[in-house]
């Protein structure tokens, strides 16, 4: 072989070469990208809606959306295989609302090392390595609800907060908001902030009872004047606890997000309040960010989904009753 040849010919695979990393690297528009979405369970109302919302980010993108989450919200190895597993289906990208800020952070790893891009919703992930963030703001959400149980108790009295479950980082968040915003009150004493209810109604009944049984006197009164959970299934198991024990409306108590039991239970003046997410815009942000992405368009690096305080006095409110009560059936069939 000459060596003009040679030259032709090493130009010519060099040529190849580049060609092909470029169409490697720059998304087919024809294809249809298919985009998995993870969420920390798949049982609770909340996540029923934030299905709805990425389902219509799905429709409106013109993408396929598959939702894949375990039953409880406590298998980290559960989430763990189902994150990996949808890294083996080599899907297009990945929303994900980890179970532990901690665990989860080597499979969102390796799945951006090989190419499908991240973006993390609903809770933190330890780290940097994902696309976007797009949650409440959990600490702002959690300071809501601490003025406003110190506007209950009028600056003064004593109060408990029972956790959801080590390794959560949006619960977390929203406790550590509470407790700050508590602070700010010099006569409003924290009597107990490190017992965890776990991810069930039930467990957060039986951990309810335990506190109650603790904190009851031999005059039948209880050791503090108001109680805030994180969480709709810990606020549900507390509701029961308290209406089973007769304390139901004679302490006050806020929780977190929504469910029809506890708009009939503020109604009932059982519950004095509770912080809601906007569940559907958290599903719908999450996906439409990372087609965006995927896409080619720039995106915000964390997307602040916002919070709001319900109480007995904006319950009626038309935009109040719409978040509460979205319209789920034209988009889960």
């Amino acid at each position: 072989m000459t060596r003009l040849k040679f030259t032709l010919l090493l130009t010519l695979m060099l040529g190849f070469f580049l060609t092909s990393c470029n169409k490697k690297d720059v998304p087919d528009e024809k294809k249809r990208l298919t985009i998995a979405v993870i969420p920390k369970g798949t049982i609770h109302e909340f996540w029923k809606t934030v299905h709805a919302g990425a389902e219509q980010a799905g429709r409106e993108m013109d993408v396929d959306v598959l939702w894949k989450g375990s039953l409880k919200e406590d298998d980290r190895d559960a989430q763990i295989s189902v994150v990996e597993n949808i890294i083996t289906r080599q899907v297009d990208g990945i929303v994900l609302a980890p179970l532990d800020d901690a665990a989860l952070r080597r499979p969102v790893d390796e799945a951006m090392r090989i190419g499908i891009p991240v973006v993390i919703f609903d809770s933190g992930l330890q780290g940097d390595n994902y696309i976007s963030y797009v949650a409440t703001d959990n600490f702002k959400a959690g300071q809501l609800a601490g003025q406003r149980m110190a506007k209950l108790l009028n600056g003064k009295g004593k109060v408990a907060v029972l956790r959801y479950s080590e390794g959560s980082d949006s619960t977390t968040q929203r406790e550590n908001g509470f407790l700050d915003a508590i602070k700010a009150f010099a006569d409003v004493e924290v009597v107990t902030s490190n017992q965890y209810a776990g991810v069930t109604t039930e467990s957060a009944l039986k951990a309810t009872e335990n506190m109650l049984s603790r904190f009851s006197g031999t005059d039948g009164r209880l050791g503090f004047d108001g109680l805030f959970c994180a969480t709709e299934p810990t606020t549900l198991g507390i509701l029961r606890a308290l209406e089973n024990a007769g304390y139901a409306g004679k302490t006050r108590f806020i929780g977190f997000d929504s469910s029809e039991t506890m708009i009939v239970a503020l109604q009932a003046g059982k519950l004095d309040g509770f912080v809601v997410q906007n569940p559907m815009q958290i599903g719908y942000l999450g996906v439409q960010t990372l087609v965006r992405h995927i896409r080619g368009e720039q995106v915000p690096r964390r997307i602040d989904t916002g919070s709001i305080f319900i109480a007995r006095e904006n319950l009626d409110d038309p935009n109040i009753h719409e978040l509460l009560h979205p319209d789920l059936s034209q988009w889960l069939k």
